[in-house]
């Protein structure tokens, strides 16, 4: 796969010079295209998945199955992938499976090796190895499979050691991640006796969850749940095979969304509207309470920008992942931007309340951290050179203001690669410039 692009170890953003008037089509989503993966390798027979995300993130699950044993064939050019899925059982009895920095493909694997009969090791980047994975080894555990953390940190790397797995019942956290939950429910049906799986903790990020029973039942599992606190998965369940279309990424639609706001301008996305299964699409919701005119269709978003965008409070626990896409707007605002109930967020890719709040502050925007979020208050921003820590959505979130003010310089501005590789080619072409 064609993953990376050519760029400076420091890329300036050049602002724009007119209000942003653009249509845009974007790639499939990451979080669907990894559970699609995961369920097309459980099926019975071939499916192809058409509009996969072709990225990091979507490249070490692929290659993490072939090497299961379970055979996928990429069309890099059509943007297709072919997964020869084995019934709900892992050739290999031996694997070791690199998983990058990416999280659904480490709890997935971590998840769906216990149905294997042998020995697997899970590793990534040392950021993987900061992320924990606590939770899902000790569910595994009650289910007799022998799943540890091999430094002893809760963290990657990690061994699992399964002679398959009957089922049974499981108390699982739910506050630090979905995807342990994601995980467990789309091996449920594979096993013979079914899962139940309790939570004991209020569950982040619930429209996730949503979508891995809305993918499971695509293709033909059924999960039923107890106001979302008591999870049931019926075993000797068969995943079937299909053809399957990816819609577009609605976590890299909010830059674009958010660059209508910056920039008073228009922006309408394609293939991505009110049928969308992905939780978030709601992020236009928050900008139109700042002010921007929202038009939504079946098919298509469209934000009108409008200057100067309101301060709002917001609860994002649901769509956490456009928390810095808001951040970064919050100095066009005319009153403080405020974010709650996204704790969770600091064990992403890096600790992003903390990261957005030392770029703002770099940016010289008064910021006040809280353990599950944010008060950020507006104001002139001045010149910087934004530290991305590795993770895309640094990149893209202070991109997206430097299309507002000028001398905003991304660092590593390659690490997009791992979920939107063409990232600034793509936001170039939304200004007009290409």
């Amino acid at each position: 796969m064609t993953l990376h692009r050519t760029y400076p170890p420091r890329l300036p953003i050049r602002p724009a010079e007119q209000p942003v008037d653009a249509i845009v089509r974007l790639p499939g989503s990451k979080s669907l295209t990894n559970r699609a993966l995961v369920l097309a390798a459980l099926a019975d027979g071939v499916s192809v998945l058409e509009g996969a995300l072709l990225s990091e993130d979507s490249w070490v699950m692929v290659d993490s199955l072939r090497r299961l044993g379970i055979p996928v064939d990429v069309d890099e050019p059509a943007e297709r992938m072919i997964v020869q899925g084995k019934g709900g059982t892992l050739p290999a009895t031996r694997a070791e499976l690199f998983v990058g920095n990416s999280g659904t493909t480490a709890r997935f694997l971590t998840a769906m090796t216990a149905l294997g009969h042998g020995e697997y090791l899970i590793d990534g980047v040392p950021r993987m190895r900061e992320r924990p994975i606590q939770p899902l080894l000790d569910a595994l555990a009650q289910l007799g499979v022998q799943a540890e953390s091999l430094l002893g940190t809760g963290c990657p790397p990690v061994r699992v050691r399964s002679h398959g797995l009957a089922g049974g019942t499981i108390r699982l956290r739910g506050d630090i991640s979905s995807q342990y939950l994601s995980a467990l429910l789309m091996i449920g049906p594979c096993t013979r006796d079914g899962l139940r799986i309790e939570l004991e903790s209020p569950l982040v990020s619930v429209p996730y969850v949503e979508m891995t029973l809305a993918v499971m039942a695509d293709f033909g599992a059924i999960a039923t749940h107890e106001h979302a606190q008591v999870f049931h998965v019926p075993g000797n369940q068969r995943y079937r095979s299909r053809a399957y279309a990816i819609e577009p990424d609605a976590s890299a639609a909010s830059y674009f969304f958010a660059l209508a706001a910056a920039t008073a301008g228009r922006i309408r996305v394609v293939n991505l509207g009110t049928r969308s299964r992905q939780g978030d699409v709601q992020f236009v919701n928050l900008l139109e309470r700042m002010g921007c005119t929202v038009i939504r269709e079946p098919d298509a978003l469209t934000v009108i920008g409008k200057r100067p965008l309101r301060g709002i409070e917001a609860d994002m626990n649901a769509i956490s992942d456009t928390v810095p896409t808001l951040a970064a707007l919050a100095p066009l605002a005319d009153g403080p931007v405020i974010i709650r109930n996204v704790q969770h967020i600091r064990y992403k890719e890096t600790d992003r309340i903390a990261a957005v709040a030392n770029e703002l502050r770099r940016l010289g925007i008064t910021v006040e951290e809280f353990p599950d979020g944010l008060r950020i208050e507006p104001g002139p921003v001045q010149p910087a050179v934004i530290r991305t820590y590795g993770d895309h959505r640094m990149a893209m979130s202070f991109a997206i203001l430097g299309c507002a003010v000028p001398g905003l310089e991304i660092d590593d501005p390659g690490c997009v690669a791992k979920t939107f590789p063409d990232f600034f080619e793509r936001l170039e072409a939304a200004l007009g410039r290409r």
